[in-house]
């Protein structure tokens, strides 16, 4: 669609930015660590649309944005075009998870069990007013508000326990089909989204990539979609794990692993019995913690296997649409003027209207 660009003074478009700061205020160093600390699961949504794990660089987008999460999306994936590659990770397996939520809705008892960790899933969904008027919040005992980190404090967390997958249980007891033998492959050489156009159908790496930095928003949508019925099939959540794991690096003289540093990361797994013989399982992953993504997004993937018509079965229609920068962007760019289009509709309008007379 063609559009003139907007015509301005460079007063004007200044003057509209300094209003903006004088109605969100002009952010500081203390102000972005208090985002940081005290709003980890906003930054986590930020962390893994924007597909880059840096907290405090999150916090300073939401913060520079007035709380815009497209526009503070769009900032980290911006900044993150401009920094080089330095090396590649190695894969994360799940054993290696350090695990701090675990929960699984298919059984009651797991191997590892289940794992509660940080939530509020259990809690009365109710206002504290109180804090409004100055109040101190009853937080209950401090020794198990201290057992897990803040966002950036992850040392000591060894203790954590990292259970087997219960997807792994039950291929053992044969109600999913084995894991296909796959060749060693080195983290290199896996299809990597950010810098290869997406084709169809996508490779799996792409499939998983593109929902792991997926709209929040619109993977929840086509998966409520699907779960009121328009999908093919009704599936349950065989495991959402949340946890800490280690980004490890070969180093490039001595070929020794070693630790870069913990990030945050979620993953979900759900398990539909729509095969006459077998379990069909579907996965997705992310950066950060970020519950309902990894859920919706686990359904969408095995929804995406499903023959048409409807759109969460159509891979193309998914991965498109959940792109929140390539959404938002395309949306809020009808913002811009469209006089010359818009006039060409008036003048067709016009002629129709004259040949009816």
């Amino acid at each position: 669609m063609a559009y003139v660009a907007a015509k301005g003074g460079e007063q004007a478009i200044q003057a509209a930015e300094q209003f903006f700061r004088n109605l969100n205020g002009t952010p500081d160093r203390a102000f972005v660590q208090l985002i940081e600390r005290h709003m980890p699961y906003l930054i986590d949504r930020v962390i893994g649309e924007g597909s880059l794990y840096a907290p405090d660089l999150a916090a300073l987008a939401l913060a520079q944005t007035g709380g815009d999460l497209y526009e503070a999306i769009l900032l980290l994936r911006a900044y993150r075009s401009t920094q080089p590659r330095l090396g590649y990770a190695e894969l994360i397996r799940p054993e290696e998870i350090l695990t701090v939520r675990r929960i699984c809705a298919a059984f009651k008892d797991i191997p590892g069990g289940q794992i509660l960790g940080p939530t509020l899933d259990y809690s009365h969904r109710l206002l504290h007013l109180e804090l409004l008027d100055g109040a101190q919040h009853n937080t209950g005992e401090q020794a198990v508000a201290n057992e897990l980190p803040s966002v950036d404090q992850t040392s000591g967390l060894e203790h954590l326990r990292s259970p087997i997958p219960v997807a792994d249980w039950q291929r053992a007891a044969g109600l999913l089909d084995p894991l296909p033998e796959a060749a060693s492959i080195h983290p290199s050489e896996i299809p990597d989204v950010t810098r290869d156009p997406v084709d169809f159908p996508a490779p799996r790496a792409h499939r998983l990539q593109s929902l792991a930095r997926a709209d929040t928003g619109g993977v929840l949508a086509l998966g409520y979609a699907s779960m009121r019925g328009y999908g093919l099939a009704h599936p349950t959540v065989n495991e959402v794990r949340l946890g800490y794991a280690d980004v490890q690096l070969r180093h490039p003289i001595t070929g020794v692993l070693f630790s870069a540093g913990r990030v945050r990361i979620s993953s979900g797994e759900v398990v539909s019995n729509a095969a006459a013989d077998t379990l069909e399982l579907g996965y997705a992953a992310t950066l950060g913690w970020n519950e309902v993504k990894v859920i919706a997004g686990s359904m969408l993937d095995l929804e995406m296997e499903k023959p048409n018509p409807h759109p969460a079965h159509t891979e193309d229609f998914v991965l498109y649409h959940t792109e929140p920068v390539e959404a938002s962007g395309f949306c809020i760019h009808y913002k811009l003027p469209h006089y010359v289009t818009f006039a060409s509709t008036l003048d067709a309008l016009h002629r129709a209207r004259a040949s009816d007379e």
